[in-house]
């Protein structure tokens, strides 16, 4: 969801903050648990609460173009985001989205502190992607980041979106697109 149709969290509660170190995403630290570790050890640090979080949330508009590729992907096929973002986070951009389908993660919150973390289970996305191959469902998949690469290898076909060069450098076998509308056209050849 962040970075494809929604703006990075983190990097605007940095920006809101002057907090640096919460700039860091899932496109620059590869490993999920240790990304997370240092965020809440940087919130508790600076005694950052989940409300003030939220709020920054509420401000975000959805990025340019976003809306009209969901509605048209939505008109053509059944859409599920996979995302590791939180419960607690997403509402906001989920109404900006019309209330697509978001499979993700639960923060632990204590008196307004996030405290912890809770996934789904781990490598959510890959194993969603694996559950609905079971299925029988053709999975189609976009991605910019280090953990969607294991989602978009199980799928059938997978795109990095907006991915960074290093990432496009290190996961060559996926077809990097910049637009929503070259990602629309590749995803119309493979329905």
């Amino acid at each position: 969801m962040e970075g494809v149709l929604t703006p990075e969290i983190w990097i605007a509660v940095s920006e809101k903050t002057g907090i640096k170190e919460l700039r860091l995403t899932t496109r620059d630290v590869p490993d999920y648990d240790v990304l997370m570790k240092g965020r809440l050890e940087i919130l508790a640090r600076h005694g950052l609460k989940l409300s003030q979080i939220q709020e920054v949330i509420g401000s975000l508009s959805l990025l340019e173009g976003a809306l009209d590729f969901l509605r048209e992907l939505r008109s053509l096929t059944q859409v599920i985001i996979l995302s590791d973002t939180f419960e607690q986070f997403a509402q906001p951009l989920l109404r900006q989205l019309e209330w697509p389908t978001l499979l993700c993660h639960r923060l632990v919150v204590q008196e307004d502190r996030i405290v912890d973390y809770k996934l789904r289970i781990p490598e959510q996305k890959q194993r969603t992607v694996a559950a609905l191959k079971s299925l029988n469902y053709h999975v189609i998949s976009a991605g910019d980041s280090f953990n969607d690469t294991a989602m978009l290898g199980e799928a059938d076909v997978g795109f990095l979106f907006r991915a960074p060069q290093a990432i496009q450098k290190q996961f060559p076998q996926f077809e990097a697109l910049e637009s929503y509308s070259q990602l629309l056209q590749r995803i119309k050849r493979c329905l």
